[in-house]
């Protein structure tokens, strides 16, 4: 198996270097351009003028004045929804191959999102830049012969009319490269069990017969199954199945909060790689050891645009103001959150996929995700970010030796006024302890914080649970497994339902 894993390893050595390095913008430019010429002859192209924002001098400025900002309901209530009832050529020539449901974290209700041949294969591209940017990782050769464990959504997808429905991580991995499926796990048998518990105990009865060297997945499952595993062949850490396993690729959420509980479940350090793909698109990926930030894929089927995410652009339900700027990959600075928008080979224009990030390398195009739109805790100006709440889980974690591997948490109305009211999944910590260190920190964090804990804000309440309940809100409420990521920030309304739950459990 080293003979073959240094083979590999050559073999993508090879490819990197006979690779020509990306200019991040120049990219852009021709993507922008490839989009348009392509869509010009859609009913969007046309009613929007594609063919004059071509022959523009600056076709970005052009499209960027004439196309509005469209949200998920905005453009499928105007757009998307025809593809429903059989017309073609709407937003994009011809009609897509898939659509991808995603209720994401911030509902019930499946968002149907149009996902085209031309975005699998923008997908698949990215995918392979991404195995091809292990080569500047330190890893053995022998890790290149080993067994991928990808977990997902179920692979049995479900027909309707002339498509295919179901998660975006089903429709990849049911669409993944002939030359990978020998090395993907667990195998097309097991992805398609829709039942996640049903499927996980069968990765748990076969995991000894697989060779895993990298685990690809959204953490809060990953570890659930990891757990699983551990338990059923009663050993103490999944290296003890899985000796080679090396690499995790983290995805759908940051891994901070996770890190610590994930790493219990080892026996030995891993590499741990973001990744950013989201039911639109492959967004992003991390791409060199030297950062934890990931690089956007500026040379596939997404055109990028970046809006401040300052208060007066941002509409109470987490949408963009029509007036805000949107700036170019030439035009964005370090230390600023950005709204990320997006226009996509699967028909998706000026779109907001709903997410925050902040560049950390400009030349190289390196993000991370700071947050959610919806999830930017600014009641009563106190103005928290989702990276910002991460860092004091994490804080918390250290402090009082633990871990806290989930949490959400509301801006609540109590009869004194309004307070931080906070949800921590833990098996060892109490509430008493917590609130006024957490508060304190926040303080020392965030000086709007601060401002607003001297006028509206109250304070913090804080209540732990045990992570179970978590999970089980997500069975509950959507569906375990997947792409389903617990919401971090919750309106009174839903947080009501979370809190009646949380008795009831």
């Amino acid at each position: 198996m080293e003979i073959i894993g240094n083979i590999i390893k050559g073999a993508i050595h090879l490819k990197d270097a006979l690779t020509p390095e990306v200019n991040p913008i120049e990219a852009q430019e021709k993507v922008l351009e490839m989009l348009l010429k392509t869509a010009k002859d859609t009913q969007f192209g046309k009613h929007y003028n594609f063919e004059t924002i071509l022959n523009q001098e600056t076709p970005s400025l052009a499209f960027a004045n004439q196309v509005p900002f469209f949200d998920y309901n905005q453009i499928n209530e105007a757009w998307w929804s025809k593809l429903h009832e059989g017309e073609e050529d709407v937003t994009w020539p011809g009609s897509p191959t898939y659509f991808a449901l995603s209720s994401g974290t911030t509902g019930k209700t499946s968002k149907r999102i149009p996902v085209t041949d031309a975005m699998l294969s923008a997908i698949k591209q990215a995918g392979i830049d991404q195995v091809t940017a292990l080569s500047n990782f330190d890893l053995p050769a022998e890790f290149f012969a080993t067994e991928a464990m990808m977990l997902g959504s179920s692979t049995d997808l479900t027909e309707k009319d002339d498509h295919l429905e179901g998660e975006i991580s089903g429709i990849t991995a049911s669409n993944i490269p002939s030359w990978f499926k020998g090395f993907y796990k667990p195998g097309e048998a097991i992805a398609k069990i829709d039942d996640w518990d049903k499927r996980v105990v069968q990765i748990a009865k076969r995991a000894k017969q697989w060779d895993i060297g990298a685990l690809s997945g959204i953490p809060s499952w990953m570890e659930l199954m990891l757990k699983t595993v551990i338990d059923y062949h009663k050993v103490d850490n999944i290296h003890q199945v899985w000796p080679n396993l090396q690499v995790y690729t983290s995805g759908g959420v940051a891994f901070g909060p996770y890190k610590k509980s994930f790493n219990a479940l080892l026996g030995k350090p891993v590499t741990v790689i973001d990744t950013y793909l989201a039911s639109e698109g492959f967004l992003a990926f991390q791409a060199r050891p030297e950062t934890t930030a990931m690089q956007l894929v500026t040379n596939g089927g997404i055109y990028f645009e970046f809006v401040p995410f300052k208060p007066e652009y941002i509409n109470p339900d987490g949408s963009i103001t029509q007036d805000a700027p949107s700036l170019t990959l030439k035009d964005v600075e370090l230390d600023q959150d950005y709204v990320v928008i997006i226009s996509t080979v699967s028909g998706a224009w000026r779109y907001l996929i709903g997410d925050t990030i902040e560049f950390t390398n400009i030349d190289k195009a390196e993000i991370k995700i700071t947050g959610r739109t919806k999830f930017f805790l600014n009641t009563v100006g106190s103005q928290l970010s989702v990276n910002k709440l991460d860092d004091a889980i994490r804080f918390l974690e250290e402090k009082f030796k633990t871990t806290i591997p989930e949490y959400t948490l509301c801006a609540k109305r109590f009869d004194d006024g309004f307070y931080h009211s906070w949800y921590l999944g833990s098996d060892n910590l109490t509430s008493e302890t917590v609130a006024d260190v957490l508060d304190e920190f926040l303080k020392d964090a965030n000086k709007n914080y601060k401002v607003a804990r001297g006028k509206a804000l109250e304070g913090v309440k804080v209540e732990v649970v045990s992570p179970e309940v978590f999970h089980d809100w997500s069975g509950a409420n959507k569906k375990k497994g997947g792409q389903v990521k617990m919401e971090r920030v919750m309106g009174e309304d839903k947080f009501k339902t979370w809190e009646d739950f949380v008795v009831k459990y």
